[in-house]
């Protein structure tokens, strides 16, 4: 099966096969290819509420790459979401019409709690035994931020989707390089009032354990761990601290672009926003009370894998 994932920053490849029915149900999937192109598709939304046209052929160049790599594959099952920017945007249409050309099937534009249960789903599949429920799943993405309460046995017991992705959070408020202590306390505030609302409408305070999915996330604990390289191994379901999330958010916000871009684990399409990205985790944990995250580089690709199964 092939799943891809179309955010506001990035577009994903999955094509996995199920794995052995002996493997026990919180097996993993089996990974044919997993691959990432960072094409910033919602550029611009937050402040135009259309796609920009380059945006869109960015998309599509990736998006005939991973086409053409499924078709050699030869999965016989694909599903392609498309998540927040293109939720926003006034021409959704000619991203629609564009995927159904390049691709051959059409883009389905999930709302926030199916891209929450999406998330919630493929995370939590084979987490460590340590990592006690109920989890709190954030999915900190462009655009949005997911969050997601539940267990493996009971399923999601509430999922919320706000608008504080790092792609727009950097937009809207961390214009400097690096941003001014003005700039980084606007975009706490904004982001503070929208984990307490989400916070508010998902029994989320009550969770065990954090898991914390998505580029900002992964990037954030590869600089915690201090990895020369990035490295999806060590990366996946490594548990990190408040006060090395905190230190790391400090570095990144303080440092120029330049600076990040020397960062060994930094992907230069997430340079620019993972100082957002970051700052969005910090004031998670700290807003809902958690002491650590697990790392998870399986997330809403794997769930949309795992719907087609």
């Amino acid at each position: 099966m092939a799943a891809i994932d179309c955010g506001t920053n990035s577009i994903r490849l999955l094509v996995a096969d199920l794995p052995d029915p002996s493997a026990g149900e919180s097996a993993p999937l089996v990974d044919v290819s997993r691959r990432m192109e960072i094409v910033r598709l919602g550029q611009g939304v937050d402040r135009t509420g259309r796609l920009a046209p380059e945006a869109i052929e960015r998309t599509r160049v990736a998006l005939a790459d991973y086409a053409a790599e499924i078709e050699k594959l030869g999965a016989d099952r694909v599903r392609m979401c498309a998540t927040s920017a293109s939720r926003d945007a006034s021409n959704a249409g000619d991203f629609r019409d564009m995927v159904e050309r390049t691709l051959g099937v059409p883009p389905e534009v999930v709302t926030g709690d199916e891209e929450a249960r999406l998330s919630f789903t493929g995370a939590v599949r084979g987490l460590p035994a340590d990592a006690r429920s109920p989890y709190l799943v954030v999915d900190i993405g462009g655009g949005s931020t997911e969050f997601v309460v539940g267990t493996r046995t009971e399923g999601v017991r509430g999922a919320i989707s706000v608008d504080i992705g790092c792609v727009r959070m950097t937009e809207r408020h961390l214009h400097g390089d690096p941003p001014t202590p003005a700039q980084i306390a606007a975009a706490e505030a904004d982001v503070a009032a929208a984990v307490d609302r989400a916070l508010a409408a998902v029994p989320g305070r009550e969770a065990a354990t954090l898991v914390g999915l998505a580029g900002s996330v992964t990037t954030v604990v590869a600089l915690a761990e201090g990895l020369r390289e990035y490295d999806p191994g060590r990366i996946h379901h490594a548990r990190v601290p408040y006060e090395r999330v905190a230190s790391v958010t400090a570095y990144l916000l303080g440092a120029t672009r330049e600076q990040r871009l020397a960062e060994p684990v930094m992907h230069p399409g997430r340079a620019d926003v993972i100082g957002a990205g970051a700052l969005v985790l910090r004031v998670i944990m700290e807003r809902a009370g958690m002491p650590s995250v697990v790392a998870s580089e399986h997330d809403i690709l794997d769930g949309i894998a795992w719907s087609l199964a």
